[in-house]
């Protein structure tokens, strides 16, 4: 499993035009789920997000994490971060996990995230919908966190 972490100042999801999560500060992190992953990634990259420390202290240092800061994350599935472009340039998406396996570790990084961090603190998109994504990057801060 791979996520992209990116600390924002504010993200939704829009679907269909209409806005089905947001959050403020805090971070999205895009999820891609790979063949062969199991719970034991899902739980691993929970417990990374939730203890990440990338906002800045009074010293302008990053050493502040989710909780210092009052933040939320909102999580959005992505399988095409197991997109391969080695050969070509269209992806080869042949990495990713299946959508059942994909959609159960979705879950499972979800459930881990919201018992660490507290339910209201997370927010999702839909798995497997067509979503748009409106983020403000802030610093720009992205940070990318593999399982294995």
């Amino acid at each position: 499993m791979k996520v992209v972490v990116q600390r924002v100042t504010g993200a939704r999801v829009v679907i269909d035009g209409k806005t089905t999560s947001a959050i403020d500060r805090g971070y999205v992190v895009f999820l891609g789920v790979r063949k062969g992953d199991d719970e034991s990634d899902a739980v691993f990259l929970a417990e990374k997000c939730s203890g990440l420390r990338v906002f800045e202290d009074g010293n302008g240092r990053m050493n502040l994490g989710l909780e210092d800061v009052g933040g939320s994350v909102l999580v959005v599935s992505q399988f095409t971060l197991y997109g391969n472009v080695r050969k070509g340039n269209r992806p080869n998406f042949g990495d990713a996990a299946t959508p059942e396996e994909a959609g159960r570790l979705y879950d499972v990084f979800i459930q881990r995230l919201s018992s660490r961090l507290g339910g209201e603190r997370v927010k999702t998109g839909v798995f497997r919908a067509m979503m748009e994504v409106h983020l403000v990057n802030d610093g720009p801060v992205t940070i990318l966190i593999e399982s294995s």
